[in-house]
Parts: C-alpha cells; sequence; structure tokens
C-alpha cells in the first residue's frame, strides 16, 4: 500500500510545477537564462515541495494524534497548537517585527515559539501527580483554543488596517512565499519525525486501543505519549510557522488512508505522509489556477473540498471509519 502511495505523491510533485496560469516549456526551462526557468525553478518547485512536506506533516500528526487521544475528531490543531502559533504570530505582526533573522521572517519565528509554548502549558494544565489523562488533555487543548482566539479577536481589534490584513491572511494558511531555504529549513524536522514515528509505530497499535491493553503488552505508555506528543508539536508547529493554519487535512487523510491501508500503524503513517503531500499539492495547484492570477489561499480549498468529502465519508463508511 506504501508503494502506491509514495508513486501517487511522487507523480503529483514531478507534474504540479508544470501547471499554472503562465505556461512552461522544458526547452525553456532547461536553457540557461529564461522567464520560463525562473517561474519553474523560484516560483513553483520550492512551492510545491514545501507544500508536499506541509500536507504529509500534517497527516503525519493527524495520525498520531488520533492514535494517542483515541479520538477520531483529532487532528494536529485539538491541543491548541494552531491556537498558539497563531497567537505568536498575531503578536509578532501587531508590534511591527517584520524583520528577517537567518533568512527567517521573525513572525515565522514567533509562530513557532507560539506553538511550543501552547503545547508545554497544556501538559501544565493536565498533569495530575505525575500522569497526563487524555481526556484532561483534550479538554485543555480546546480551552487554550478558545482563549487565545479571544486573545488573537483583541489584538485584530487594536491593530491598523495593514496589520489586521496580515493577520486575517496568516489564518488562512498560504504556501505562496515559499522558497527553498523555507523548504531545506522545515524538510529535517519532518523527515526527522517522520523517521521517530516509524521508529514508534509498532507501539502506536495497542495504545491507541488503550493505556491499559498496550501496558499489558509491554508498551512503556508514558515514555511513548510524551515522545508522540513531542513529534506532533515538532511536525504541526515546523510547518505551521511558515504556512499558517491549513486545516482539514490532518483530519482527512489518516481517515482516508484508514479506509483503504487497515489501522497498522507501520502502513498508515508512512501512507498518509505520502497522500497528505499529494492531497495538499493539489489543492495549491488549484488554488493558484482556478481565479489566476488571482490566487486563493490553500487553506480555503482544503476546507470546501475536505468538508463536502469528509460528511460523504461519514455517510458512505461510518461504521468503518475508526
Amino acid at each position: 500500500m506504501v508503494g502506491p502511495c509514495a508513486a501517487f505523491c511522487l507523480l503529483v510533485v514531478l507534474f504540479a510545477p508544470w501547471i499554472g496560469s503562465t505556461g512552461v516549456t522544458w526547452r525553456n526551462v532547461l536553457a540557461g537564462v529564461s522567464p520560463d526557468r525562473e517561474i519553474f525553478f523560484v516560483a513553483r518547485l520550492p512551492r510545491v515541495l514545501f507544500g508536499a512536506l506541509v500536507g504529509g506533516a500534517l497527516a503525519m500528526a493527524g495520525v498520531l494524534f488520533q492514535a494517542i487521544l483515541r479520538n477520531s475528531l483529532a487532528d494536529p490543531f485539538t491541543l491548541g497548537v494552531s491556537a498558539g502559533s497563531s497567537l505568536g504570530a498575531f503578536i509578532a505582526i501587531w508590534l511591527g517585527l517584520e524583520m528577517v533573522i537567518w533568512g527567517i521572517p521573525v513572525v515565522s519565528i514567533a509562530a513557532f515559539i507560539g506553538a511550543f509554548l501552547t503545547i508545554a502549558l497544556v501538559f501544565f494544565i493536565a498533569r495530575t501527580a505525575g500522569v497526563v489523562p487524555t481526556f484532561t488533555l483534550i479538554l485543555a487543548g480546546v480551552t487554550l483554543n478558545f482563549i487565545f482566539f479571544a486573545v488573537m479577536m483583541f489584538i485584530h481589534y487594536a491593530a491598523n488596517f495593514s496589520q489586521g490584513y496580515l493577520m486575517t491572511r496568516w489564518t488562512m494558511g498560504a504556501l505562496d512565499t515559499a522558497d527553498m531555504r523555507t523548504v531545506l529549513g522545515a524538510a529535517p524536522f519532518v523527515i526527522g519525525c517522520l523517521a521517530g514515528l516509524m521508529w514508534i509505530a509498532g507501539q502506536l497499535n495497542p495504545l491507541s486501543a488503550g493505556e491499559e491493553w498496550a501496558a499489558s503488552r509491554g508498551v512503556d505508555v508514558r515514555r511513548v505519549k510524551k515522545l508522540s506528543y513531542f513529534i506532533g508539536s515538532i511536525l504541526t508547529g515546523a510547518v505551521t510557522a511558515f504556512s499558517g493554519p491549513i486545516g482539514f487535512v490532518g483530519l482527512i487523510v489518516p481517515h482516508t488512508v484508514r479506509l483503504v491501508a487497515g489501522p497498522d500503524h507501520r502502513v498508515l503513517i508512512p501512507a498518509s505522509f505520502f497522500i497528505g503531500s499529494a492531497f495538499l499539492v493539489l489543492c495549491d495547484t488549484a488554488a493558484r489556477t482556478l481565479f489566476a492570477p488571482t490566487e486563493i489561499p490553500v487553506g480555503v480549498i482544503t476546507a470546501l473540498l475536505g468538508g463536502p468529502f469528509f460528511i460523504a465519508l461519514l455517510k458512505r463508511k461510518r461504521g468503518d471509519l475508526w
């Protein structure tokens, strides 16, 4: 199952850069200097590669959180990571911190810090006598989501027009600012987390059935959960810091792949990575071509496509999704 998913992802990544409002030919792209070469290598290829990383990371994070939280509606943003990341970006925009440090925008750095401070705060709230109950963790994440959104609304209200536009644009999610430096910066985090998840994938199978069941099968539940939360936060924070919050990928892709590949996380994790990558690249291709030269934020496309698709899955495969 992983092989066909990888082949499909590779096919999408290879063909997507050639699609756009401006046609390019391979002869001009391979030429020394030409507009087609600039369009392909500077504008489209980095965006496609970054979209593949973001989609794969969000899909893997969705698989992970659904397993350890044992909640079929869990996604990368259940624990408030998205809201914390957005709040960090809002604060940076409000303070006018639009400079770049070591090639990384300060807004992205603030978003990454916000994501990690949020997960630390969620753990602090949910931790009781050295134990982190799953139900309390979810409630803490949902509560922080509401609090952070309230603070963001206040900041948006207090900001000027240009700052308000940047804040609104951030919350929609987009890939249009990606360049090769962004790709090379995010790739080590995503690939490293993929390797880490494959290492613990066999232990996620019993854990998704229940902590007591997993413990009776020799799984160190506390260790695996802590490692899983850390990996999930890295995955979500590393890509959200540059792309903004992009919804539905971490919810739709794992369930769709699970219907085809089954619940074994040793197959589900890599298959979800490849399908999530292809899904987001296709959505971004639609976002930049449907109303060209005007572009739609890719987060709008994922919501418009993902919502009805997931509802259809619920109606047709209600008993098989989990």
